[in-house]
């Protein structure tokens, strides 16, 4: 019960962020990419990665359940805290106003992770007939955020 909640805040959190981040986007005269993305990044991070680090070091046994995963694995812990590292960074970043090349520093990484978190959930559905929820719709999932943030990113790359 609690890892579908972790779900559902998950893929609402996203959404609020986009929401969020497109409305200030949108807000001014002209667009603005770089404000857009001031929210939209460290939001993301946080719904995406900070929640799977605490649902990874907390309700690790029932998340690896969840997924058809192996539990108790040290690697799975190490996972955690990896995402919980980006979401300490994206936060940090945003707290102190580094700028915008540090939060796309931080944004690629993630979502380079994220993008081969998704691989790993598609071969585990097709390969290992592992058809449990979020090796479904991972994939669709990144599919979907990298969709929602190209525009933005494009348009800040062009800016740098």
């Amino acid at each position: 019960m609690i890892i579908k909640l972790f779900e559902i805040v998950r893929i609402a959190g996203v959404t609020l962020a986009f929401f969020l981040g497109y409305q200030t986007g949108y807000a001014g005269t002209e667009y603005d990419p770089v404000a857009q993305l001031h929210l939209m990044i460290p939001m993301t991070i946080f719904f995406i990665a900070g929640l799977s680090g605490i649902e990874g070091l907390f309700f690790g046994d029932e998340a690896a359940r969840s997924k058809g995963f192996e539990s108790g694995s040290n690697y799975q812990r190490q996972s955690a805290i990896a995402l919980l590292s980006y979401t300490v960074i994206s936060i940090l970043i945003w707290a102190l106003n580094w700028g915008l090349k540090a939060e796309l520093t931080v944004f690629f990484c993630f979502m380079f992770f994220f993008f081969f978190s998704a691989v790993n959930h598609s071969v585990q559905a097709i390969a290992n007939r592992n058809f449990k929820f979020t090796n479904v719709n991972r994939p669709f999932l990144v599919i979907l955020l990298i969709a929602g943030f190209y525009s933005p990113v494009v348009a800040v790359l062009k800016l740098l």
